[in-house]
């Protein structure tokens, strides 16, 4: 197979945990930049990527990358470009774009200038003047960054956190991605307790779940690139048997979730079935502070709510102090607590052992993390037979 470059993308602060997830599906030689990591890979590598990555927003196929002050720099080195290995005759290839501190400011004339070349390549390959596009789909993307042009055809379609099993979501839900980058950076692992007593419609401790069985994200969805011609049926067969064949039947998975709306509570146990979870998670209709367990040395992961809309943030506020004498009752547990309050370890009553800023959504947050102490090498292995 011919060598490619892919792009997965990534929301600001998860760079990493990307970089992490594509070398451990065996791609190492990459490059990470804001907002993307580059790898190359080959054409098994597009099903493989779309199915396998928790935290990366999409995977897109790098075209070309140039530097173009004028429009006719632009037109020339597009066209330049190998399209016709990818867009067959009959392809839909809509162009988006974007433009950052770049002399060619002009989003809309960009994309148009990437389509007519395009256009213009196409036709000297397939000796035609017009095109039907009522094919298989190709969206492609003009991206100026200080003059340089990345052209790239989306492999995914919807981005990757909508995995399939939220069919509903209560109101301003988190983001699949970001609550598996949550768990990930967490470092939780299948033999210890998880509680989120937050849980809202169920993302947390669903995400947590799904790791710990090592249920590929993707395998309950179809990507754009399932009906392009150079990726076959054959591979896509593979790579979904390879991430069926990898799922971790026989491990036993101890997730408490909780939440005082029982509206919620319902919708995330209906994700939990949808996402073949449901086995490994206890939902209770509860108050924060009513949250208890036998189990030594666990973890709480949570997005408690933010206090964003006016006269609500002293009442979050209250809540964090609350949590804080609460969550020390665990006090061989680790806690990581995601939130866009600047004041939280002061409400809180304790100083994070790390922290990391990140983004829900366009709300720049922290994630605040209180490291547990280890737990005696007699435990290992032992803490998922404690009870909740």
């Amino acid at each position: 197979m011919a060598k490619i470059e892919l792009i997965a993308t990534a929301t600001f602060g998860l760079e990493e945990m990307v970089k992490l997830e594509v070398k451990k599906l065996g791609y190492e030689k990459m490059t990470v930049e804001n907002g993307k990591v580059t790898f190359i890979a080959n054409e098994a590598a597009i099903p493989r990527a779309n199915l396998w990555l928790r935290t990366a927003d999409r995977v897109l196929l790098k075209m070309g990358e140039f530097k173009a002050v004028t429009f006719e720099e632009l037109f020339q080195q597009t066209k330049a470009l190998p399209w016709e290995e990818w867009i067959p005759e009959n392809g839909r290839f809509p162009v988006t774009g974007k433009s950052i501190k770049s002399q060619l400011y002009s989003v809309s004339d960009c994309q148009a200038i990437v389509k007519k070349a395009i256009v213009e390549r196409l036709k000297e390959t397939y000796g035609i003047e017009w095109f039907k596009e009522d094919g298989a789909e190709f969206p492609v993307e003009v991206a100026l960054l200080k003059d340089t042009v990345t052209l790239t055809i989306d492999t995914s379609g919807a981005g990757l956190h909508k995995r399939g099993y939220r069919a509903k979501a209560n109101q301003a839900p988190l983001k699949e991605t970001l609550a598996a980058a949550m768990v990930l950076i967490s470092r939780w692992r299948e033999d210890r307790v998880l509680i989120d007593p937050f849980c809202g419609s169920g993302t947390i401790p669903i995400e947590a779940a799904m790791i710990g069985k090592n249920i590929a994200p993707g395998l309950q969805r179809s990507f754009i690139s399932e009906g392009w011609e150079r990726i076959t049926k054959e591979e896509w067969k593979s790579a979904r048997v390879e991430a069926l064949k990898a799922i971790r039947q026989d491990v036993d998975i101890n997730i408490l979730a909780s939440d005082i709306d029982e509206k919620a509570l319902e919708i995330a146990k209906d994700n939990a079935y949808e996402a073949g979870v449901d086995d490994s998670i206890t939902f209770l209709l509860q108050d924060m502070g009513k949250i208890r367990s036998d189990a030594q040395y666990g973890y709480i992961i949570c997005n408690p709510p933010y206090g964003e809309r006016l006269g609500e943030k002293k009442e979050v506020q209250r809540l964090y102090e609350r949590m804080g004498k609460v969550f020390a009752r665990f006090d061989t547990w680790s806690k990581y607590i995601l939130t866009s309050d600047e004041e939280f370890e002061k409400l809180y009553g304790k100083s994070a052992s790390k922290k990391r800023k990140l983004y829900n959504g366009r709300i720049k947050v922290d994630y605040y993390q209180f490291f547990g102490p280890k737990p005696p090498k007699s435990m290992l292995g032992n803490n998922r037979k404690q009870s909740l």
